[in-house]
């Protein structure tokens, strides 16, 4: 799938950030934890903002100034309405390009959407925009090789794909920067997250 497909999807699944059985906690304690790394409090991004809001108030209560990006036209509308005075791009991370750098990057449940074949150059830019001991949270595929597949447990059918754990940190060092926490947070499933410091 291409990523404005991806965005096509969740065009459409918008409204199950709005139902009462979503956890609005998830990822708040994973972040907390990012954050504790860290006594800057400049500028945030959140990659695959949604529009639900909860890291973006979250980084607002702990002094950041965010801003959020995300390819679906619909939750970067929502997003807009709910937070007026916060930056939103609509934009597909491939091809965006970040114009300053930030002290914290978060891309939760969002990267994995992005093509195999340019998923390592999606995490170099990221960590890229990062300033010096900036720090990234990140979730991904806790596999131990690269894969991707297509399913359609939200509805619409939606890709993923993973570099595989030692490809992860080979990303990481070979982009200066350090991985400062990696956890599988959800076992049984593989769902990993890890926390980047830049060196």
């Amino acid at each position: 799938m291409k990523p404005e497909q991806i965005g096509q999807a969740y065009n459409q699944i918008a409204d199950l950030w709005d139902k009462q059985t979503f956890n609005n906690n998830n990822g708040i304690a994973q972040h907390e934890r990012a954050i504790g790394f860290t006594d800057k409090r400049g500028a945030a991004l959140d990659v695959g903002c949604g529009w639900n809001g909860r890291f973006i108030d979250l980084l607002l209560g702990k002094g950041f100034a965010p801003e959020g990006l995300d390819i679906s036209g619909e939750m970067i509308s929502r997003a807009r309405k709910g937070h007026p005075d916060v930056t939103f791009y609509q934009d597909d991370i491939c091809d965006w390009q970040p114009l300053k750098q930030y002290d914290f990057i978060t891309a939760w449940d969002s990267i994995w959407h992005v093509p195999l074949d340019r998923h390592e150059r999606v995490l170099e830019k990221i960590f890229a925009a990062l300033a010096p001991g900036g720090v990234c949270i990140f979730s991904a595929g806790g596999l131990d090789e690269p894969s991707d597949q297509v399913d359609d447990f939200m509805g619409p059918e939606v890709y993923y794909s993973a570099l595989g754990v030692p490809k992860l940190l080979e990303v990481i060092a070979a982009s200066g920067c350090i991985c400062r926490h990696l956890e599988y947070d959800q076992r049984p499933e593989v769902h990993l997250y890890l926390i980047v410091q830049k060196a």
